[in-house]
């Protein structure tokens, strides 16, 4: 199994923190928020490789935070070579760029670079090995207006995924879908012919609609802190609750 770290976005939310600095380099307490998310990683044994990719602003930031790495995995840093929003890949362009750079033909995990969480990636990998399908994550959100910036899944009872909506106008349930993906070797062709076919390139919940017509997938549902640092309130309050040992407290 191979794990892509999606950071090739420009933050601009998060001027002027970002201006100079990618967002998964930010710190919260003594760790990097890339810190926290590789240290999830390196407890899923399947990860042989972590693929982190960014845009040419960052490469080099990014490469010398990978020598201060010290985790059991191999990371490699993926310059996508992009120079600002107008003409960055999107998510699902930059995952994209990384298979075919890197000739994976493998099972990959797929995770943005900028959220903290409190469960465990082992598990998810455990269902998605029980169902032996693509599978994503979901969690019940309290604040449903935030439901309109995020996607919105509907599940049956086996936890198969029914429908899915990116940033619905109206939310057909309360379980967003934050930026977790695992994705089974056989379904990387599709990542293709998705963007071949001129389908959005940038979000990469706008693959799992499209995927849900063709294969099975499933939702691991979780009940724990789940933490996007999307703008400098997001940033400070994180901060002030590490600092205060409250970080992944409901």
């Amino acid at each position: 199994m191979q794990c892509v770290l999606l950071a090739a976005g420009y933050a601009t939310r998060l001027y002027p923190l970002t201006e100079n600095m990618p967002k998964a380099l930010l710190k919260l307490g003594d760790k990097t928020i890339l810190e926290m998310v590789t240290d999830k990683i390196d407890e899923v044994s399947d990860v042989e490789n972590i693929y982190i990719v960014t845009n040419e602003k960052f490469y080099k930031q990014f490469e010398k935070w990978c020598e201060s790495y010290k985790g059991p995995k191999k990371v490699k840093v993926i310059n996508d070579h992009t120079t600002s929003n107008d003409n960055r890949l999107g998510a699902i362009g930059d995952l994209k760029y990384v298979i075919d750079t890197e000739n994976i033909n493998d099972e990959i995990l797929v995770m943005a670079s900028d959220n903290i969480f409190d469960f465990s990636l082992c598990d998810f990998v455990d269902m998605y090995r029980s169902k032996n399908a693509d599978m994503i994550c979901a969690h019940t959100i309290e604040n449903k207006e935030d439901l309109h910036s995020m996607g919105v899944v509907e599940l049956d009872g086996d936890g198969k995924v029914t429908s899915f909506e990116e940033k619905p106008k109206q939310p057909k349930s309360d379980l967003g879908v934050p930026p977790f993906y695992l994705y089974k070797r056989d379904t990387l062709p599709l990542i293709d012919k998705y963007l071949k076919e001129g389908n959005n390139p940038d979000a990469p919940g706008h693959f799992i609609p499209w995927l849900i017509g063709k294969n099975d997938v499933y939702a691991y549902v979780f009940d724990a802190v789940r933490i996007d640092i999307g703008t400098p309130e997001s940033y400070y309050d994180a901060c002030e609750k590490q600092k205060n040992g409250t970080l992944f407290n409901n």
